[in-house]
């Protein structure tokens, strides 16, 4: 385990480089699941659940970790598995995802793998728990499944996707203009909430599930036009993502004469110091931690009416 720790404080090493480090996990049964490091806060044995009334079937209890308590989800029932049952020999790995900490109660903790973005694929189309996979990879002749955490999110706790009055009535951009924008997140369910919450600018929005997705669709606007920005002014790009992350695809923009006048947020759940550094490395204009509507509108707002 203090491996895996170790590992866990060396994690942004990897940013800006198209590349990732995965902390392998099991949950009921052999099958492997994988979750970004730059997620954990934590790894501990399952400590005492205290039960309270009324809580989602999904969380198992609340734990009390110095001095903080945190809601255990069980991941294996999230997802539609079953509940993993010996609880004490079980660990939780304690989570950050937009602004919120959480523990996920799993059956076991393997190790961290060190994987480039474009390795991690998206998801096969089915039904079942394959609705709960933001991204599958493989790792020793296995498949590995990297469980769409905002999705369980939602449904265990749904967010506010709506902007306050207060917002809404200080929006100076024109919106009979309806600027055509792109948003690009690997999950389904940010990719709603962002719409949901953009619905008051008026604007026609574009989607992509990764980095390679929105740039080969960039490019093939710009076989048409020297300056894309005129047609799509501002992109919204989530940072994790299978094959291309966030990073990559702002630099791969800001190299291609054609998009580099192309405005690009970085909206993520991902949090720490180092996001700030990265988005001047890369040349991102602005950063938003998610999931705040008011800051997704307002960020918007001040791009598209500069």
């Amino acid at each position: 385990m203090s491996g895996i720790l170790e590992s866990v404080n060396k994690r942004t090493q990897l940013v800006g480089q198209n590349r990732l480090e995965l902390l392998l996990f099991k949950l009921n049964g052999r099958q492997r699941f994988g979750i970004n490091v730059f997620k954990v806060k934590e790894v501990l044995q399952c400590p005492p659940l205290t039960s309270l009334p009324k809580l989602n079937p999904f969380i198992r209890g609340v734990a009390h970790i110095r001095g903080t308590t945190i809601s255990v989800i069980d991941l294996s029932a999230a997802t539609g598995g079953r509940p993993i049952e010996d609880v004490t020999n079980s660990f939780i790995i304690i989570s950050e995802y937009n602004r919120s900490v959480q523990g996920f109660l799993v059956k076991s903790v393997e190790r961290i793998i060190n994987m480039n973005w474009s390795a991690i694929m998206p998801p096969p189309q089915g039904a079942g728990r394959t609705s709960y996979l933001t991204a599958v990879t493989e790792i020793d002749g296995e498949l590995v499944e990297i469980i769409d955490v905002e999705k369980i999110l939602d449904e265990i706790s749904p967010v506010k996707t709506a902007i306050s009055k207060e917002v809404d009535e200080a929006l100076t951009i024109d919106r009979e203009q309806q600027y055509h924008i792109m948003v690009v997140d690997d999950s389904a369910v940010a990719r709603k909430q962002i719409l949901r919450a953009l619905e008051a600018l008026n604007l026609q929005i574009d989607t992509a599930k990764d980095g390679r997705e929105a740039l080969e669709k960039l490019k093939a606007i710009a076989t048409e036009m020297d300056n894309v920005s005129t047609e799509i002014p501002l992109i919204i790009s989530d940072i994790e993502m299978p094959e291309m992350d966030g990073y990559t695809l702002t630099a791969e923009i800001r190299d291609d004469p054609k998009l580099k006048h192309i405005k690009v947020v970085l909206h993520t759940s991902l949090s720490g110091v180092f996001n700030h550094a990265m988005v001047q490395k890369v040349g991102a204009n602005d950063f938003i931690a998610k999931f705040n509507p008011d800051e997704l509108a307002a960020a918007v707002n001040k791009h598209l009416s500069l």
